[in-house]
């Protein structure tokens, strides 16, 4: 299961962090969406969902910030 990241976990970030955590998420999601069109069954369906979510809280915290 994908660790859920908060918020709160994202404020404490510093600007570097945040930006390499926003594009290991998006490479996962672009390989589990690459796995998913290809064929291949995916081992937690609602893992995108979670990662999407995740990307999201990332963007918010960014863009509060400015």
């Amino acid at each position: 299961m994908v660790k859920m990241i908060t918020a709160k976990e994202v404020r404490a970030m510093d600007d570097r962090e945040k930006e390499r955590t926003l594009a290991t998420l998006r490479e996962e999601l672009m390989m589990l969406y690459s796995m998913q069109t290809g064929g291949g069954l995916s081992d937690n369906p609602a893992k995108a969902k979670a990662l999407k979510k995740q990307i999201a809280r990332i963007l918010t915290v960014i863009n509060e910030e400015k």
